[in-house]
């Protein structure tokens, strides 16, 4: 009795169990993730193409060079087995056999690496992009900032849905979206057919930018600047997430790009252009010094910190901004034309996108920080004038 009772306990567990997955169950997210997916998803690139197509082609080699070796070694092993009567040869070396197995092995290894190589090779060529997207990672947000191509001078921060975690607090209970936690509050939107390159940084630990669907990875690293790019030929949504583990809400973290039509990428830049300047600043208010610290401060940690540091020294390749010639000028339009306009050809991005307000204060918080103790002050109406 006490046997079956156990059984019938396991029995009513694992329906339990059962009941509890299906009131959880999710479809398939069109762009994303399918339920229980075990290949590659749809590729909307070529180049995702290319990376299905090389690992079908090799993971199907490999297999028949796995099985065609150990068929022959099994089928001599027990062929010429002791039992029936044969013995081991007894032979020092063969010139044939050693220079058959270093010259087809050779072979395949060429065969393989050529299309891989090419496919690589494309997928690092970022020159000629239509439109060049920034995106820096934050813990645990994406920033987006388009600094050259049509939308230019467009930035905003892309953060997951609040609904969604505070699904997630409260352990994810009730009916659950397919798009769970990997809907957002602001998706990246491109044109379709265009070539988009990827700038990647971090502004505090490494990350890691991923569509799936877009064959793209490209890690995001404080201090330093990198790059993919991707020509999406179907319009719809398409999701990644950070592929890198950056803290304790890793998991919070989604990529959501919004692919849509030429026309319908103008009127979307059209209507954030209109939002930014609703929110810019007048650019003829005077102010101290001590107010626009506060506010370069600021704009200092969301945009530079990520490159040049925290302390100003910069990194590798990323000239500091302590003790830098430039900053320390009295002539400000020096550094206010770096800033607007970038330097290097992109390693230092031009930051357009910020307001002369913004702009203004940042410069001045670099003129008055470290051990740049100038004094100076640059007012949002120098930055305006400088534009072009």
């Amino acid at each position: 009795m006490k046997s079956i009772s156990n059984k019938l306990a396991s029995l009513l567990l694992m329906a339990g169990t059962w009941v509890a997955t299906s009131a959880h169950a999710v479809n398939d997210l069109p762009g994303g993730p399918s339920v229980r997916q075990l290949n590659l998803p749809p590729a909307v690139t070529k180049i995702a193409e290319e990376q299905a197509w090389l690992h079908w082609m090799m993971l199907i080699l490999c297999t028949v060079i796995f099985v065609a070796v150990f068929a022959v070694m099994f089928y001599s092993i027990w062929k010429h087995r002791k039992s029936v009567g044969h013995k081991a040869a007894n032979f020092h070396e063969s010139v044939t056999v050693e220079v058959i197995w270093t010259i087809v092995p050779f072979v395949i290894v060429i065969l393989m690496a050529l299309p891989a190589t090419k496919v690589l090779v494309a997928s690092k060529d970022t020159t000629n992009a239509d439109l060049t997207i920034k995106a820096t990672g934050y813990q645990w947000k994406w920033g987006y900032d388009y600094i050259k191509g049509e939308g230019e001078g467009i930035g905003f921060v892309s953060t997951l849905d609040a609904t969604h975690r505070e699904m997630s607090n409260n352990g994810a209970k009730g009916d659950i979206p397919d798009n769970y936690l990997f809907k957002v509050d602001n998706p990246l939107v491109v044109p379709v057919n265009q070539k988009i390159r990827i700038i990647t940084t971090a502004n505090d630990v490494i990350h890691a930018f991923m569509v799936p669907a877009f064959g793209i990875k490209q890690d995001a690293i404080p201090g330093f600047v990198r790059d993919t790019w991707f020509r999406a030929e179907k319009t719809g949504d398409f999701y990644g997430q950070c592929a890198e583990l950056c803290g304790k809400e890793h998991a919070y973290m989604p990529i959501h790009v919004k692919v849509v039509s030429a026309e319908d990428y103008s009127k979307w830049v059209d209507g954030e252009k209109k939002k930014a300047a609703a929110k810019l600043d007048d650019p003829n208010k005077v102010w101290t010094l001590d107010d626009i610290m506060k506010r370069g401060e600021k704009v200092y940690a969301a945009n530079c910190a990520a490159c040049h540091q925290a302390n100003g020294k910069g990194a590798g390749p990323i000239k500091p901004l302590d003790g830098s010639a430039i900053v320390l000028d009295a002539d400000h339009n020096k550094q206010i034309d770096t800033v607007l306009n970038g330097r290097n050809n992109g390693a230092m991005p031009a930051w357009k996108q910020l307001s002369d307000t913004d702009i203004a204060a940042v410069v001045s918080y670099t003129k008055n920080s470290w051990s740049n103790k100038t004094g100076q002050l640059v007012q949002p109406a120098e930055v305006k004038a400088e534009r072009k």
